[in-house]
């Protein structure tokens, strides 16, 4: 593409030398790809990576610049080339060409005033038409209150045994993870779940054992406890996606499939997959699942994983993030959440980093249009703690984030690593006066666990499952 911007009197073309000038220094920028990292908020993980601005007024010039491109300026400068990236193909591929029509000539500044005003029938309308590095620029410009007050408006429904997103709901995962997969310890920590209100948007577990045997077998015991108790909810098993498949291939019930994503075509393949694959699975899932509606997969991410298996292309990780929501998008997927705290201080530092991160993946997501949910959790060796974990949680309840995780006591004894707790979950919908989804909530009452939204004195109780 031969950019022709105009920026401070100067006009830049083909090799696009785009600078400003700012407080008399003049600041110049080789491409894209650099602007889009200089212009992104302070992360560990982009000055690691050698990336990232040298100091704040760097960081504004950058996004001076940025503010200035326009739509297609991002859409036919991809930060990995359509010709070796399938990621980047996924992406550019799904643009609707008339909705990008429509928008290409809005300048990034321009974008994020046009979200910060417009009604959301309006902005889902546009989605078709945005690539993730328009999503990423966008989110460069705005503040943290904007970044909730743009995901508040949002909203994104999906529908697998029960609908997820819908207004005036807060869902949260049951993750009931064990360090060796022993099932009734893995079991107890779901009657204690479930006695709390937690798992509307899935009892999910991360296996300590990826074997075909062990997920099957929690599979199967999650599939006939909540049919037994008709519990309205999703089971999932979070092995790597070709265990799943022999497992479903087997006739085992699985509800939801799971695979952790990356933006880049390497990245993918650091974790054994690639968009061939993924395709199969969802092929495989349409043709066998347990669950009833019309979304059944499941996708986590986080800021900072193309950097860790060396995949990141030169790119800021808010870019690479945002290229994940665009390929998951590819599978109408029922549940997405980023992963925020969890890799560690290289990637984000501390507290002010990784509430900044949650923000941004949540915005990012509901933008491309994913049901997005956020794990807000960090590792023991980040500059972080419990009070950084709890405003992230509540600034993201107050931009209607679809669910949480609920780990017992918040802490999880098989990946290490701190989130949100049943009791967090309980707190957080008494707060904004949000209720579990509407089937599970019913179960709920008539259990005597909720009664008008909030948890009874029986609650807690995991005995009322053992009868």
């Amino acid at each position: 593409m031969s950019l022709n911007l105009t920026l401070y009197g100067e006009q830049v073309r083909g090799n696009m030398m785009l600078k400003t000038q700012l407080f008399g220094s003049i600041y110049r920028f080789k491409d894209v790809k650099e602007v889009l990292a200089k212009a992104n908020e302070e992360k560990s993980g982009d000055q690691l990576a050698g990336i990232g601005a040298q100091n704040t007024a760097e960081r504004i010039a950058a996004k001076v610049v940025l503010s200035e491109m326009t739509l297609e300026d991002l859409r036919y400068n991809p930060v990995v080339p359509y010709e070796i990236d399938e990621v980047t193909r996924v992406n550019q591929d799904s643009v609707d060409s008339d909705t990008f029509q429509q928008i290409k000539s809005m300048t990034v500044g321009e974008f994020r005033e046009f979200i910060l005003k417009t009604d959301n029938s309006v902005l889902a309308q546009i989605r078709p038409g945005l690539t993730a590095e328009m999503v990423a620029g966008v989110t460069k410009l705005m503040s943290n209150l904007d970044l909730v007050y743009a995901a508040k408006k949002l909203p994104v429904v999906a529908a697998c045994n029960t609908t997820i997103g819908e207004a005036g709901t807060l869902a949260s995962r049951l993750q009931p993870n064990h360090p060796t997969d022993a099932l009734e310890g893995v079991m107890a920590s779901v009657m204690e779940g479930l006695s709390y209100g937690v798992g509307d948007a899935v009892i999910g577990l991360n296996p300590a054992n990826d074997s075909i045997d062990s997920i099957s077998d929690i599979l199967k015991a999650f599939k006939e406890f909540v049919m037994k108790w008709e519990i309205p909810t999703q089971n999932c098993v979070l092995a790597h996606v070709t265990t799943q498949m022999e497992a479903l291939q087997k006739g085992v019930p699985m509800d939801l499939m799971f695979q952790s994503l990356a933006g880049s075509q390497k990245s993918n393949e650091a974790f054994g997959i690639n968009v061939k694959l993924l395709d199969e699975a969802y092929r495989l899932m349409q043709a066998k699942k347990s669950s009833t509606g019309a979304n059944f997969m499941y996708f986590e991410t986080g800021q900072g994983s193309e950097l860790s298996s060396e995949g990141h292309a030169g790119a800021d990780q808010v870019t690479m993030e945002a290229r994940c929501y665009g390929l998951a998008k590819r599978y109408h997927p029922f549940l997405v959440n980023t992963v925020v705290g969890f890799i560690g201080p290289e990637y984000l530092y501390d507290g002010r980093q990784m509430i900044r991160a949650g923000l941004e993946d949540h915005f990012m997501g509901k933008l491309t249009g994913l049901p997005m949910g956020v794990d807000v959790c960090y590792t023991n060796h980040m500059k972080a703690d419990q009070n950084d974990l709890e405003n992230l949680a509540i600034i993201l309840s107050g931009g209607d984030c679809n669910y949480f995780m609920g780990i017992p006591g918040g802490d999880d004894v098989m990946l290490m690593y701190q989130s949100t707790s049943y009791h967090d979950i309980a707190a957080l919908r008494e707060l904004t006066g949000k209720t579990p989804i509407k089937e599970f909530y019913e179960r709920m009452v008539a259990l005597g666990i909720m009664q008008a939204g909030r948890l009874t004195a029986q609650a807690g109780d995991p005995s009322i499952f053992t009868v």
